[in-house]
């Protein structure tokens, strides 16, 4: 029977109407559709650019004046939004914050989340400067391995502990009163905002600055979570994108002087996350072509930018945020997708971990509530002033700072602190004082319902191979065997031995470390029993959050799993996840350290200390782990922002415009052929 044809039954009948056409001849093709350039949408685009008159593109020069001044790049954050013009030396700063003025009673989100929290009435007792805990307290056993670990420290450097250092500096703190500061006297006066107030919309510090959010009827939130949307505060996404649409049309109105008639004229720089939802980056890039409607845009991850920023084309980008931290390694102008890992963890968390250990020593500002945007930027204040990672700066020292609220004198207040300026900090090297479970109460993942024409993303898309190799110790038998990565650096008795001998013989800091850092990935995060190096227990964390369920192939949450690991733990796997010893010796040789928290005095030497502890009895060879110091005069926080400016500038990224007339036909392909990564 002819190919084609369809076939009859017994009584004659077709099984179908529809005939089958053949296959088409290879000797008699002679088609040359998408063969070449000339027939691509892009190549089309740029000859319809080219067609413009002599005159519009005499204008457009004029209007262009600087390399880069067309060109806007946006970096958005959890708690600052970074905006400014390529050509511009630093952005515009404003927190990331929004206010919309609302009819009838306004309850605003409140939410303080992270660190455990001591029960009432329970304080540890410490006597000859040992910390030992007198009761059952979760909590209080954490901080009393938390103290354990940082007296090891200071004894291999042979500092003085003061005794009873923690009683004497709570009855100074319980007996001080406040010196209230006359009016004229206070060059720092906040200029409070009431109900008197009648904008519909605040953003930034205007925001900030509402005495009573709810009596003078403001709804105040948060538009961005992390790497995603703040969908714990947000009813819906759109929600969520008209509060970031607003904040960036004030801010390039207020700020830069552009107005929205002129988005047309401007192209953006967007940075992106390392480790993002797509979902994420379709809605953002679709709100700032179609939307806001600017000219043209171009996605930059911000490990890549970071590595722009800096000068250098290989490291390991470490982005210490306010909610969480991010790792990736950079490979010649490439983010390795197998590197990235994201912890559940970042500035904030140091925040309330130092507000916690301040009130267990009594702190003199009675009514502080971290709820309010007041009394949060009191104890940013204080963390900022106070936190250090260097052992040498430990001692009974007096503080000042000075609290300013609505309707109230200003008033100073005086603080002794102990080890509490350090443990602080520390609990990014110690991350089992954080209630990871608490942290996700109230996210859900973005979901992106039009698949029809758009890449489709898969839960598994989100597990990279530094991730399996920090929870392979949690994961079951058949896991293992849909993973085939390498073994996890663990807590067995061998490991621990290489270390301490090699201690020994390098004279360095290791030994101290040996109970918090080198045996990461077999700690378990929820145990309440202190870790040290000769026990250990590899246990699964028992609380699952309903969040999300875990990705196929595998019986845990994985990205969930690998967000709780310490700091240095998961730099070392995301260097490890890159290839072998040859590839962990280059990225560790060339650590990077982004973000506000990246400005912590001391945490350069404490995590490079702790990275050598894990690193050189595993890797071979392995002379000396190095942290990068940003180029002179470069604020860590900005780094990211000047690298995308660097590349707005650059003539390759010509090449990397996607148009609103694209965007509107391709969709997400469009982006992905511009932007590989995606």
């Amino acid at each position: 029977m002819p190919r084609g044809v369809p076939k009859k039954d017994d009584t004659g009948m077709r099984y179908t109407l529809y005939h089958i056409p053949p296959a088409i001849t290879q000797k008699h093709i002679t088609t040359t559709y998408l063969k070449n350039e000339s027939q691509t949408i892009w190549h089309r685009n740029a000859a319809r650019k080219n067609k413009t008159t002599a005159d519009d593109a005499a204008a457009s020069q004029e209007t262009k004046g600087r390399r880069g001044s067309q060109v806007i790049v946006i970096h958005l954050g959890s708690r600052f939004l970074r905006v400014g013009k390529a050509c511009d030396v630093n952005p515009v700063t404003i927190p990331s914050v929004v206010a919309w003025r609302c009819k009838g009673p306004v309850v605003s989100p409140v939410f303080v989340e992270g660190v455990s929290r001591p029960k009432k009435g329970r304080i540890m007792s410490t006597k000859g400067g040992d910390a030992s805990a007198v009761h059952d307290d979760p909590f209080e056993e954490k901080v009393a391995t938390l103290i354990a670990s940082l007296r090891d420290r200071m004894r291999f450097y042979k500092h003085r502990v003061t005794p009873n250092a923690t009683s004497i500096a709570r009855t100074f703190n319980e007996q001080f009163k406040p010196e209230i500061i006359p009016e004229h006297n206070d060059p720092y006066r906040v200029e409070w905002l009431d109900a008197s107030c009648n904008e519909a919309v605040l953003i930034g510090e205007k925001a900030l600055r509402l005495a009573e959010p709810e009596r003078s009827g403001y709804l105040v939130r948060w538009p961005i979570y992390g790497h995603n949307f703040n969908t714990r505060d947000y009813k819906s996404t759109q929600e969520n994108l008209s509060d970031i649409d607003i904040l960036i049309r004030k801010t390039l109105q207020e700020n830069m002087n552009i107005e929205p008639s002129e988005y047309k004229n401007y192209s953006v720089v967007l940075v992106i996350p390392d480790l993002y939802q797509r979902a994420y980056v379709k809605e953002l890039v679709n709100l700032l072509l179609t939307t806001m409607g600017f000219k043209q845009l171009c996605a930059q991850q911000e490990s890549l930018a970071a590595t722009y920023g800096a000068g250098i084309s290989n490291a390991c980008v470490v982005d210490l945020g306010a909610k969480v931290t991010s790792i990736a390694c950079v490979d010649e102008g490439m983010v390795i997708s197998d590197s990235r890992l994201t912890l559940n963890i970042g500035g904030d968390d140091i925040t309330e971990f130092l507000y916690v250990m301040l009130q267990r020593i009594g702190f003199p500002y009675r009514d502080i509530n971290l709820a309010r945007s007041y009394d949060w930027k009191v104890m940013e204040d204080l963390k900022t002033r106070l936190c250090t990672l260097t052992e040498t700066d430990i001692a009974l020292n007096l503080y000042d700072f000075v609290v300013r609220r609505p309707d109230r004198p200003t008033e100073k207040y005086g603080l002794r602190a102990y080890d509490e300026i350090i443990l602080a900090p520390m609990c990014l090297f110690e991350s089992r004082v954080i209630e990871f479970d608490r942290k996700r109460i109230g996210l859900h993942v973005t979901a992106c319902p039009d698949v029809t024409d758009e890449i489709i993303e898969h839960a598994g898309d989100h597990v990279t191979q530094a991730m399996i190799i920090s929870t392979q110790h949690l994961l079951s038998t058949n896991d293992d065997a849909v993973a085939k990565k390498p073994e996890p650096v663990n807590g067995d008795g061998d490991t621990a031995e290489g270390d301490q001998q090699n201690t020994s013989k390098n004279n360095t800091p290791m030994k101290a470390e040996l109970p918090s850092s080198s045996q990461p990935d077999m700690i378990d995060i929820d145990d309440d029993k202190p870790a040290t190096a000769q026990h250990i227990t590899p246990r699964p964390s028992q609380a699952q959050s309903p969040v999300t369920p875990p990705p196929s192939g595998f019986s845990i949450d994985v990205p969930f799993e690998a967000s709780k690991l310490p700091l240095d733990v998961a730099i070392f796997n995301s260097a490890r996840a890159t290839g072998g010893d040859e590839k962990i010796r280059k990225y560790l040789q060339a650590v990077l350290m982004v973000g506000g928290t990246g400005l912590t005095q001391g945490i350069i030497h404490a995590l490079e200390s702790r990275l050598q502890a894990i690193a050189t009895p595993l890797v071979p060879n392995m002379e000396k782990v190095q942290i990068i110091p940003p180029p002179k005069e470069v604020d860590r926080r900005v780094l990211v922002w000047k690298g995308a400016a660097v590349l707005g500038k650059m003539d390759g990224v010509s090449e990397l415009w996607i148009t609103p007339s694209d965007w509107d036909i391709l969709g997400m392909r469009g982006l992905k052929e511009r932007c590989f990564y995606l």
